[in-house]
């Protein structure tokens, strides 16, 4: 069996970086050239050697820095959280303000680097988040703290207007991939055969009454609907409707 050094399990974050006086890297400029290189073509061609190239710089000079590439990830992801961080002098006084810009900056860096859904479903143990990743959870927090809720109602609304951002971003890249690709036209026939057999059933009357007699036509009223980019705050804002009905019930 593996046996892994305490040393190993220490997370980037808690090694000092290299002590040169000036760095010919840091740490911000490694993650940044992973970041284009991920936004440009994949997560998966994020490798030491090619950000090494990007840099400039010799594969084995980039280990100097990042120890291998599950380092180099936390890197990226880090530098993905300081894109939602909401400046201190533009963050609201009001809780509700306050959440939903959080949010309205989660799903934008999101929607920038939809690579990271592929990235995140392939971890094999939890992150346990840089400094900016804490960052963001602390203002978060601080801003569920105005509700006036107790720790644990402070968390659990962060975790709901985080998982609404998060299902909508999701559910945004599934929408671009379908539509995406040399086959996609191909599996949206054979997909919508099936739906109009399921139809013709008659065990699905509410899916039947949306449909009608175009499945081509509804497919692309539903596609409208779902790319429609005010969606997301329409949503927002029912769920945080929501959240200020309950604080009055509490009250």
């Amino acid at each position: 069996m593996y046996d892994v050094s305490r040393d190993e399990l220490v997370p980037i974050w808690a090694r000092p970086a290299p002590g040169e006086r000036k760095p010919t890297y840091t740490r911000e400029r490694i993650a940044d050239a992973a970041l284009k290189i991920a936004d440009a073509e994949g997560y998966e061609a994020v490798t030491m050697r090619r950000v090494a190239a990007e840099l400039g710089a010799g594969t084995m000079t980039l280990y100097h820095y990042v120890r291998n590439k599950d380092e180099l990830t936390a890197m990226m992801d880090d530098s993905i959280m300081a894109e939602l961080l909401v400046p201190a002098d533009e963050l609201a006084d009001d809780w509700r303000e306050a959440l939903a810009e959080i949010a309205r900056r989660s799903y934008a860096a999101f929607q920038r680097h939809p690579w990271i859904f592929e990235h995140l479903a392939e971890e094999d143990e939890p992150n346990p988040g840089g400094p900016n990743a804490l960052r963001h959870v602390e203002q978060s927090l601080a801003a569920a703290a105005k509700t006036g809720l107790d720790i644990a109602g402070q968390f659990e609304l962060v975790a709901l207007v985080d998982d609404y951002v998060w299902g909508h971003a999701m559910r945004g890249r599934a929408t671009r991939e379908h539509n995406a690709g040399e086959h996609a036209r191909e599996r949206l026939e054979a997909i919508l055969a099936y739906l109009t057999a399921q139809l013709d059933t008659g065990e699905v009357p509410h899916l039947s009454a949306i449909v009608g007699d175009d499945a081509m036509a509804a497919f692309e009223r539903v596609m409208e609907m779902a790319g429609d980019p005010a969606r997301f705050e329409r949503g927002l804002q029912r769920l945080l409707d929501g959240i200020a009905l309950d604080l009055e019930r509490r009250a």
